[in-house]
Order: C-alpha cells, then sequence, then structure tokens
C-alpha cells in the first residue's frame, strides 16, 4: 500500500482500496477578482482541549480560528465572518461570537482586508420574543459590528420568524435596522433548508411569493443595502430577484449548488459570492474568478465543475450539518489540529459521508497537501475501527 492508498467504507458499507490521484489547484496568483465580489463564509476552529459538548459554551482555538481568515485573505477572497458557517445557533454562542466579530474585525483592519459580520438575534430566546425584543436584540448585535469596523449581514432570525404575524411585520423590523446602519448592509435570505426554524420567513409559506416583498423592501432602502445574499438553493428564485434589484445593489449568491452558473451570470446580470463552500474550495473558487476576470470562461468551468459534487455532497441533507464537512476538508488540508468541532457537531455525519468527502475533494483538487490528507484520514478511519 502506497502512502497516497487508503481503505475506505462506500455509501454501501464495504471498504475499497483508493489512491489519491488529484492534484492540487495552485493559484498562479493572489490578487483578489475584479469582476465579482466574493466573500468564503468562514468556520470557527474548537479548542481541542475544551469542554464543547452539547450545550455548552464555545470555546475557541483563537490562533487556528484567526489563521484560517489570513488563508482565505491570502487566496484573494473577503471573508464572511459570524454567520451559519461559523454555526450561529448551532453551538457559537452570543459571547464567543461578539468576540470572534471584534478579533476578527481586528486582524482585517491590519491587513486592510474585506470582512463582514453577521447581526442576528440568536442571544434572544425565539418563544418569549417580542417584535421590539427582536429590534433590540439585532440593535445589540449591530453596535458590535459596528464598532469593530466590519459591514454587517442581516442574518434572517428564529425569533422574528416566530414572532412575527405578516409581511408587514418584517417591513417594520428591517425598516427600523436600516434607519440605524452606519453603512450600507447585507442582508440575508436563508431558507428553511438550511434552518427549519425560518420557514415561512418574510410572511410567506412559499418563498416565491415573497421575492416581489423582499425586492420592494430593498428598494424602499436602496442607499442602506450593499446586497442581498441568498441561501435558498433554487436558482430560479435567486434570477428572479436579481433582475428586481435596484442599479447598484448586490445580489450574492448563497447557492452551494448551483454557484458556477449564478456567478459566471447571463446577459441579464449574474450573482456575487458569499458561499460556504468557498472556504472548503478556497484555492479553485479564487483562480476561477481571476480566470472570469481575464475572460476565459472555459478555465472557469474547468476549475469549478469539478467541486460542484463536492459541494453537493457536503450539503446534502440534513443541509444545516454541512458545517461538518466544512471543517472536515479544513482538518485534512492542516489548519486545525484535531477534527473538532463546537457543540460535538463533528459527530453529526457519519464515516462513509466523510469518505465520500475525502474522495470528492480529492477529485476537486482541493486537498492541499495530500500527504497530509491522507496521514489524517487514515488516523480517523483507525479510530473508526477501519484497518489500514
Amino acid at each position: 500500500m502506497t502512502s497516497l492508498t487508503l481503505r475506505l467504507p462506500t455509501p454501501t458499507g464495504e471498504l475499497e482500496t483508493y489512491t489519491v490521484l488529484g492534484t492540487p489547484v495552485t493559484p498562479t496568483r493572489t490578487t483578489p477578482a475584479r469582476s465579482r465580489v466574493a466573500y468564503a463564509a468562514a468556520h470557527v476552529v474548537a479548542d481541542p482541549l475544551g469542554s464543547n459538548g452539547p450545550g455548552q459554551p464555545a470555546q475557541l482555538d483563537w490562533d487556528a480560528t484567526l489563521a484560517f481568515r489570513h488563508y482565505l485573505w491570502d487566496q484573494g477572497l473577503g471573508v464572511a465572518d459570524a454567520m451559519d458557517t461559523a454555526q450561529r445557533g448551532m453551538g457559537l454562542d452570543w459571547a464567543a461570537t461578539a468576540e470572534l466579530i471584534r478579533r476578527s474585525a481586528a486582524e482585517a483592519t491590519a491587513r486592510n482586508a474585506p470582512l463582514v459580520c453577521g447581526v442576528g438575534t440568536d442571544h434572544l430566546e425565539p418563544s418569549q420574543a417580542t417584535l421590539e425584543s427582536v429590534i433590540k436584540a439585532y440593535r445589540e448585535q449591530l453596535a458590535v459590528v459596528q464598532d469593530a469596523g466590519a459591514t454587517p449581514v442581516i442574518m434572517a432570525s428564529r425569533a422574528l420568524a416566530a414572532t412575527a404575524q405578516s409581511p408587514d411585520d418584517y417591513a417594520k423590523v428591517y425598516g427600523q435596522l436600516l434607519a440605524d446602519v452606519d453603512r450600507p448592509v447585507i442582508l440575508h435570505w436563508l431558507g428553511a433548508v438550511f434552518d427549519p426554524a425560518l420557514d415561512g420567513y418574510w410572511g410567506y409559506t412559499d418563498p416565491a411569493e415573497a421575492i416581489d416583498a423582499v425586492a420592494a423592501l430593498i428598494a424602499d432602502h436602496a442607499d442602506r443595502v450593499d446586497g442581498i445574499k441568498v441561501s435558498l438553493l433554487d436558482d430560479t428564485l435567486e434570477v428572479r430577484l436579481r433582475t428586481l434589484l435596484p442599479a447598484g445593489v448586490r445580489l450574492y449568491t448563497g447557492d452551494d449548488f448551483n454557484y458556477p452558473d449564478l456567478i459566471l451570470g447571463d446577459a441579464d446580470g449574474h450573482s456575487h459570492a458569499l458561499l460556504g463552500i468557498f472556504a472548503a474550495i478556497a484555492p479553485a473558487a479564487a483562480e476561477a474568478l481571476r480566470a472570469l476576470d481575464d475572460g476565459d470562461t472555459d478555465r472557469y468551468r474547468a476549475l469549478l465543475a469539478p467541486t460542484v459534487p463536492l459541494s453537493r455532497h457536503l450539503f446534502a441533507a440534513p443541509t444545516y450539518y454541512y458545517k461538518t464537512g466544512i471543517t472536515f476538508v479544513a482538518w485534512l488540508n492542516g489548519h486545525q489540529k484535531g477534527f473538532s468541532m463546537v457543540g460535538g457537531l463533528q459527530s453529526a455525519r457519519d464515516l462513509p459521508h466523510l469518505a465520500t468527502a475525502f474522495r470528492l475533494a480529492d477529485a476537486a483538487g482541493v486537498l492541499t497537501d495530500p500527504e497530509t490528507a491522507v496521514s489524517r484520514m487514515r488516523t480517523l478511519l483507525t479510530v473508526y475501527g477501519v484497518d489500514q
């Protein structure tokens, strides 16, 4: 057995011999893309010696967490922090989130790097919320992001979804928030596939029925909205909303299934990017966007096409556990010492799922150091009782 060969489980419960064959994507440049604005939504690195079990306050490895953000900036990507990829509402409590925002913003300021940070209401108990308490909670988090000097991303709120009685309630809350901002912000429409508690957001059972209302809200506050991130995993709805946005307001795709075509766009427009998968495929994503700058759409497609099977696998149902796969790839690539997550979420995906992710990451060229990746995968297999 060579140093790059493993015995991996298959989805059917058997074992197969697998040899890593992919060639890592090597960026030719590190400059940011010019034709698209692109953010990678970053995960957080749990302290492997900390008490990070379910329901416990998050304890982070700050050095590794911040080093990963520098890695993304080094690729030429912006960083989207303190968002759902960072386990907001799934293990990362508000105290740790606020510290993350302050630390990431200080690092971004020091190198003049692009950073956006999530603003939510996750320190508010949804069952006890009122519209007024939702607005207050949003304002508390907005102040932290603005004081840190980062661009706010107004995230969808579980508490608002549980409290709002009509589309007018959403318009009231967002209208008051947008009156408070000190710079244009990014809105975030996170679909129920990512968080079932957000079902019926904007006051409509069918997301298609909410498109016009969301576009109208943005039009009413266009001078205060940089863009909206849409994470519905429905490219048709995304394109429909994109065509309704006022001039100068960006559509940031959060569609981890259809991102290559949405970013490429067509004669009527294109999407920018704010994607969790970009953290896992950073070299390929950044290089593809630079190819797009050069007008080389063939190279753009050649770089991103192999990443789509990996992304669709990591974001497969139940989609909200995609964070486990993002962290897994980061661990394989040496960005953290252990495969551990806050809230114990490393257990959310089974070994066959992770083994398939390993194969697909290899095929996508995003195992940046194959020998390290194989060594770490072999260790994980041993822990699971798979003899090599």
